[in-house]
């Protein structure tokens, strides 16, 4: 089955500083998109327990390397903002733009909200918006993105406030930890924004150690949610997180690759009470889960593969020195899990952290 990364090659790109940057050459796709890898946002992917402020700063060098390097090619001087306050996380635009020395003219925001029940997302509601539209702007935004509907919808309710209000935007820096709906989310608001704007440049998106992609079923734990959780298969994945899980591979059976950003940042007690839920279930169902075909399904291939297909199949080909660590993943699919014992510990770990943050 053909996928939208089929054919997919990847070039680094240097920066100044410790950021990793892969610029992704995917066939028939108009827009520029990146892969970011950094120590921040890769612990922040592989453990629940980064928490309350370092989320914010988790991804702040990365950005600042980012924004440095976009002035390089030509972003300029001065910058507007769109956050979405729907409980996600705050991605640091402003500071990393600051820190670049550039200016930040508007900060636009609006308040959306999931509605969701037993899981499942029943609609969304937008609660109040603060927008203020320029002419000819540089757009720089952040976000959570699985499915893109809520993105989308946020983006629509600015959008139209700019056409009524003769504003126009030139250019979208887009920063997400996200899945690989964004490819054809982009695609369309390029689309949409050229038509509306005359002399629209683009978007650049750069997503946080890999375009993932959201389970289609409950998984081979029973217990993951569709079309919110995060996993690998089928999407790219940097070597870099790729290495750091291969040497945390506990991190590797988590729920997913990001729990709920706004309750780790903002309400953490509820944020841990998510993860227990999901170790818990794990500690229940530990005795009719398939671990090999759960690792398999994190590491988003059943193995072994020799190395040519592995390649192909993460959609790494084109970088070099990449040997160990497809040997190194496929010693980690042989590695035995004790999964009754993994969410005892976890369990334990999480309860002991979470007393921090609890009211007296």
């Amino acid at each position: 089955m053909k996928t939208v990364l089929d054919g997919t090659s990847l070039q680094p790109i240097d920066l100044t500083g410790a950021t990793s940057l892969y610029k992704l050459h995917i066939p028939h796709l108009d827009n520029n998109y990146y892969l970011l890898s950094g120590e921040g946002s890769r612990a922040l992917e592989a453990f629940p327990e980064v928490v309350g402020f370092p989320c914010y700063t988790a991804l702040l060098d990365q950005m600042v390397d980012t924004f440095k390097y976009l002035r390089t090619q030509g972003l300029g001087e001065q910058i507007d903002l769109f956050t979405i306050l729907r409980g996600g996380l705050n991605y640091p635009l402003e500071e990393a733009a600051t820190r670049c020395g550039m200016r930040v003219h508007e900060i636009n925001f609006v308040s959306c909200e999931r509605v969701i029940e037993n899981h499942v997302i029943k609609g969304l509601e937008i609660k109040y918006d603060k927008i203020r539209p320029s002419r000819g702007c540089v757009l720089a935004i952040g976000d959570i993105l699985a499915t893109g509907d809520t993105f989308r919808y946020c983006f629509n309710h600015m959008l139209n406030r700019f056409r009524e209000e003769q504003g126009s935007i030139r250019r979208i820096i887009f920063f997400t930890i996200g899945g690989t709906r964004a490819f054809d989310l982009i695609e369309s608001m390029s689309q949409e924004l050229k038509s509306l704007f005359p002399g629209f440049q683009g978007i650049d998106c750069f997503f946080f150690e890999g375009a993932f992609t959201v389970y289609e079923d409950k998984g081979a734990t029973g217990i993951n949610v569709p079309n919110i959780d995060f996993g690998w298969k089928g999407g790219i994945v940097t070597p870099q997180f790729r290495r750091y899980i291969v040497e945390n591979p506990d991190a590797l059976l988590e729920k997913c690759i990001i729990y709920d950003g706004g309750a780790r940042r903002y309400e953490i007690p509820i944020h841990f009470d998510e993860v227990l839920e999901y170790w818990e279930g794990i500690r229940e169902r530990a005795g009719i889960i398939d671990v090999r075909a759960l690792v398999e399904e994190k590491l988003g291939y059943a193995g072994p593969v020799d190395y040519e297909k592995w390649l192909d199949i993460t959609h790494l080909r084109g970088l070099q020195g990449l040997e160990k660590l497809w040997a190194d993943e496929q010693a980690l699919l042989e590695r035995p899990v004790d999964l009754k014992e993994l969410a005892e510990r976890r369990i334990a770990s999480i309860n002991n952290l979470k007393k921090a943050y609890e009211k007296d």
